[in-house]
C-alpha cells in the first residue's frame, strides 16, 4: 500500500527540498514532484505545497505548471513563487514589489489572520524569512489577507472555501521561527496522520545501497568530512567492509595536518578498509593559473576522476567490478543546478561532467543525496559514530582551494565598470540611526576589488564586498562596535540596497606600516605558498575555537585568503564563522569580541598578513564561501 503524503511541487527554489525535509522530520511523509505533474499521477496525496523558485511568474520561460492541480479538492499552500503563481492563477496581478525583502521580516496577523487555521497558535508579530523582489500587487478573487509585513501588504493570503493558502515568506528555513508550527497547521488542515520516522529513513537508505550496488564493490571518495564519513559507515553497514574501499586523497588543499588526523580517526573507530593517496602535485597542477571559481571547481572535480582511475590501476582493481560512491548532499545538487527548474549557484566538485557521465551510466551511489547536514549527523549518531567524526565542521572536497581567491592582478574593463558602480552604491547608502555618534564619526565605507559568489532570490550573484572601517585603535587594530546586532543591520541595509555588492565585511586589522591605498589587487593563484598561508591562519582560528568552546557552537568556519595586499607575497584574510542548521540559510557567528580580537592579534603576527576582515553577511545574500 502506498504511503499517504504531502506533495511538494518544485519550481526550482534553493529551499524546495527543505520543505519536504521539514515535513519528514516532523513525522509526515513528503515527496518532491515537478509542477507539470499530471493530475492522474497525484495519488494518496493529502496536501500540496507550491515551492519558491528563481523565475518571475510574468516572464516567458517559466517552469511549466499544470493549473488543473488547483481544481483538485486538496488543500494547497503556496510559498514565495508558489504564493505568486497561486495569486496569478486566481486573477491577481504579480510584478516587481516596490521594496524587495531579503532576510528577516516581521509578519503581523490581520483580523482575518487571527482566526486563520494556517496561523493558529502563531505569534503576531512573528519573525519570518524573506527572499523576493516580486510581490502580489492586488488581492486574488475569493481571497483575504491574513498577514502583512512593513513592505509587503499581501504577505499571507487564504481562501477558506477552496482550502487555498499562500505566504510570501519561506516557512521551511529555521529563520522563520514558527515555520514548523505553520506546517503543522497545514498538515492538520490536510487531515494528514504522522507516518515517517528516522528509523524508516535509515532502513530506506540501507536497502537502496544494496539495490544500487548489486554485486559490485564500492569505492568512496573519503574527504574526512561529515558527509563522506557517514556515507562510508552506511556503505560498510549495508555491504560489509570487504566490499567497500575508502579512498582519502590528500589533494594539497587540506587543513594543517588534516590527512594524518583523518587516518587516525578512522583507525580509532575500527575502519580498516581505507587507503590514503598523496595526489597534491596533481591537483595543484590542475588549478595552476586559474582565476575563475567555476573553472577551479571543475578542474578539482575532474582531477578526482583521474586520480580514482589511477588508484584503481595501482591497486590492481578491476574497474568493471567497482562503482563510485560520494557523500553528496541535496544542497550540493541544488546549488549545482541539479534539478529541472533550479539555477547554478556554484558547480560542486561532485557534479562536474566526468561525475555526471558516471551517474548517467548508473555507476555512482550517493546514499545521502536526499538529505541535509543535520539529518546526516543524526544518521551518523544512530550508526554509532563518535562526535569527533560527525560533529566536525564541514570541509568539502575542494578544501582550501575555494578559500584562496585568485587574480591575475588586473581588473577587466567590465570588472572596473562594475567596481566603480559598487563604489558609488556604497557611498550613497545611509546607515543613519544604526551606529552611535562616535562610531559614525570615524566610519569609512568602501569596496574591495575582488568578487565573491552570492545567492539572492535563488540566483547566483558574483559581486563585490563592501567594507566597514571604524578607524584604528592603535598598532593597526581597528575599532569593533560592541553590538553585533547593529553590524548585522548595517550589513543587511547595504546588501538589500545594492546591485553590485553582495557582502559586507568589517576591517579588524591593517598593517600599521601601510595606508589603505597601499593595499591593491595583486597577482595570486592557488599555489602551495598561498595554501600554506591559509593553513596557518585557519589553524589559529580553529585552535582558538576549540579552546574557548565555540567550535561546537558554530556550524562552520572558513578562512579566506584574498589577493589584496601591498605585494604579491603578502595577503589579507577574511574570517567567516557561521551558524546554520541546513546550509540553505545561515547567520554569521557573533563570537565573543574579546576572543575574536585575540584571534586577530595572532593572525596579524604572521609575517605575510597585511589586513584582516570579518564577514558580516548572512546567507542569503552571500553564500558560505567566497567561491
Amino acid at each position: 500500500m502506498e504511503r499517504e503524503k504531502i506533495l511538494v511541487l518544485d519550481f526550482g527554489s534553493q529551499y524546495a527540498h527543505l520543505i519536504a525535509k521539514r515535513l519528514r522530520m516532523m513525522g509526515w511523509y513528503s515527496e518532491i514532484a515537478l509542477p507539470s505533474i499530471e493530475v492522474s499521477s497525484i495519488k494518496n496525496t493529502r496536501g500540496i505545497i507550491l515551492s519558491g523558485g528563481p523565475a518571475s511568474v510574468y516572464e516567458k520561460d517559466i517552469p511549466e505548471f499544470n493549473k488543473e492541480i488547483l481544481n483538485l479538492d486538496i488543500p494547497v499552500l503556496g510559498l514565495c513563487y508558489g504564493h505568486h503563481i497561486m495569486a496569478q492563477t486566481y486573477g491577481a496581478k504579480v510584478g516587481k514589489a516596490e521594496v524587495g525583502e531579503f532576510g528577516f521580516a516581521s509578519l503581523e496577523k490581520t483580523s482575518a489572520g487571527s482566526s486563520s487555521p494556517l496561523l493558529k497558535g502563531v505569534s503576531s508579530p512573528t519573525q519570518v524569512w524573506m527572499s523576493h523582489q516580486d510581490g502580489v500587487l492586488e488581492l486574488p478573487q475569493g481571497f483575504e489577507v491574513i498577514g502583512t509585513t512593513k513592505d509587503c501588504p499581501y504577505a499571507a493570503l487564504q481562501n477558506l472555501s477552496k482550502k487555498r493558502f499562500s505566504l510570501q515568506c519561506h516557512c521551511e528555513v529555521k529563520d522563520t521561527l514558527e515555520g514548523n508550527k505553520i506546517f503543522a497547521n497545514f498538515a492538520e488542515i490536510c487531515e494528514m496522520q504522522k507516518n515517517w520516522s528516522e528509523d524508516t529513513v535509515l532502513n530506506h537508505i540501507l536497502e537502496s545501497i544494496k539495490k544500487d550496488a548489486g554485486q559490485k564493490n564500492v569505492l568512496l571518495f573519503l574527504s574526512g568530512g561529515v558527509d563522506s564519513t557517514v556515507a562510508f559507515a552506511l556503505l560498510n553497514k549495508a555491504l560489509g567492509q570487504e566490499r567497500v574501499l575508502g579512498l582519502h586523497i590528500d589533494n594539497g588543499f587540506m587543513r594543517k595536518n588534516e590527512s594524518a588526523n583523518v587516518a587516525a580517526s578512522y583507525k580509532a573507530h575500527g575502519f580498516n578498509n581505507f587507503i590514503c593517496e598523496d595526489a597534491s602535485e596533481s591537483f595543484l597542477n590542475a588549478v595552476k593559473g586559474l582565476t575563475d571559481p567555476q573553472k577551479k571547481r571543475m578542474a578539482v572535480g575532474e582531477n578526482f576522476i583521474a586520480v580514482r582511475n589511477s588508484v584503481l590501476e595501482k591497486q590492481h582493481l578491476d574497474g568493471s567490478n567497482w562503482i563510485l560512491a560520494q557523500g553528496t548532499l541535496y544542497p550540493d545538487i541544488i546549488e549545482s543546478g541539479g534539478t529541472k527548474n533550479s539555477k547554478v549557484i556554484k558547480t560542486h566538485h561532485n557534479r562536474v561532467d566526468g561525475i555526471q557521465e558516471l551517474i548517467e551510466k548508473g555507476l555512482v551511489i550517493e546514499p545521502l543525496k536526499d538529505l541535509y547536514k543535520d539529518e546526516v549527523r543524526s544518521i551518523g549518531k544512530k550508526l554509532g559514530l563518535e562526535d569527533d567524526l560527525v560533529m566536525r565542521h564541514p570541509f568539502p572536497g575542494p578544501g582550501l582551494s575555494i578559500n584562496v581567491l585568485c587574480s591575475n592582478g588586473k581588473m577587466s574593463e567590465s570588472d572596473r565598470e562594475d567596481f566603480e558602480k559598487a563604489e558609488k552604491e556604497i557611498q550613497s547608502i545611509s546607515l543613519e540611526g544604526i551606529f552611535c555618534e562616535n562610531c559614525k564619526k570615524n566610519l569609512v565605507k568602501y569596496v574591495l576589488p575582488v568578487r565573491s559568489v552570492g545567492v539572492q532570490g535563488d540566483f547566483r550573484t558574483y559581486r563585490f564586498p563592501s567594507v566597514l572601517d571604524f578607524g584604528d585603535e592603535g598598532n593597526g587594530f581597528c575599532h569593533l562596535p560592541k553590538k553585533w546586532e547593529k553590524l548585522e543591520k548595517a550589513s543587511g541595509s547595504i546588501t538589500n540596497s545594492s546591485n553590485f555588492i553582495n557582502r559586507c565585511i568589517i576591517k579588524l586589522y591593517q598593517n600599521p606600516a601601510l595606508k589603505t591605498q597601499d593595499l591593491t589587487l595583486q597577482e595570486g593563484y592557488c599555489d602551495r605558498r598561498r595554501l600554506d598561508q591559509t593553513r596557518e591562519a585557519d589553524n589559529i582560528v580553529l585552535t582558538a575555537l576549540h579552546k574557548n568552546g565555540w567550535y561546537s557552537k558554530i556550524f562552520q568556519h572558513l578562512t579566506v585568503n584574498l589577493p589584496y595586499a601591498s605585494t604579491a607575497e603578502r595577503c589579507s584574510f577574511v574570517l567567516r564563522p557561521l551558524c546554520s542548521e541546513d546550509v540553505m540559510t545561515a547567520r554569521f557567528a557573533q563570537l565573543p569580541q574579546e576572543d575574536l580580537m585575540q584571534i586577530v592579534r595572532d593572525i596579524a603576527a604572521l609575517p605575510y598578513t597585511d589586513a584582516i576582515f570579518f564577514d558580516l553577511s548572512n546567507k542569503p545574500p552571500a553564500t558560505f564561501g567566497w567561491e
